[in-house]
């Protein structure tokens, strides 16, 4: 086990970090939950296009909040303070190694990452729930895109993360088959999918547009 902690934190030294200020200005941004808020009300625009009526849309509603209920709530309220595992960017045995960026360190604690099992959890979700391929990808690449955030700013151990992708994967997995007991999915049309497709391509060119004007003006 000591190997395998030794080994976790030196890959983290070696993907942690860069020279640049431009891609630091990027990651901030990715890193940042609200960055995402119109991600979500893509995602809620299919599920309106596609169901009816109101009950079926506080289901899913109901279904991605418990997501995020257990996928992040109980990593943050119990398995943290549980594990007590340092940050990198506290640990004392390698903090003063980690690149920091604008002095963003975290909380104390980071096993395992919320950013993982959160937005994994939300992927699993709906991928599970309109099975369209397109849309799949998208989303489990913007749940990675999410998790390599959190290694660039030396807040999370690649284990951190890994254990933290298959808690969320579980948790949608389940969370799905729970809302499947409860009624029966709809069916979605690619068409509509487009919409949280192109979003999420608009603010990956936003984040790296608003890095470009902050570095040259």
């Amino acid at each position: 086990m000591e190997e395998i902690i030794q080994f976790d934190k030196q890959l983290l030294l070696m993907v942690n970090g860069s020279d640049s200020s431009f891609l630091d200005y990027i990651i901030l941004t990715l890193t940042n939950g609200l960055t995402w808020t119109p991600l979500y009300l893509g995602l809620l625009y299919v599920v309106l296009k596609s169901n009816k009526n109101a009950r079926e849309v506080l289901l899913i509603f109901a279904a991605a909040g418990l997501c995020y209920l257990l996928a992040g709530g109980i990593d943050d309220g119990i398995v943290k303070p549980l594990v007590a595992r340092w940050r990198p960017t506290h640990d004392p045995e390698i903090g003063s190694m980690v690149d920091v960026v604008n002095n963003y360190r975290g909380g104390k604690y980071g096993f395992f990452s919320a950013h993982a099992a959160n937005t994994f959890s939300i992927a699993m979700f709906f991928s599970l729930l309109i099975r369209q391929r397109m849309l799949t990808f998208f989303l489990v690449g913007w749940s990675l895109v999410n998790c390599y955030t959190r290694l660039y700013l030396g807040v999370h151990y690649p284990g951190d993360i890994t254990v933290g992708l298959l808690w969320g994967g579980f948790v949608g997995w389940l969370v799905y088959k729970l809302y499947c007991r409860v009624t029966t999915p709809a069916r979605y049309d690619i068409q509509h999918c487009y919409v949280p497709i192109g979003i999420l391509g608009l603010l990956f060119l936003t984040a790296v547009v608003m890095a470009f004007f902050e570095i040259h003006m």
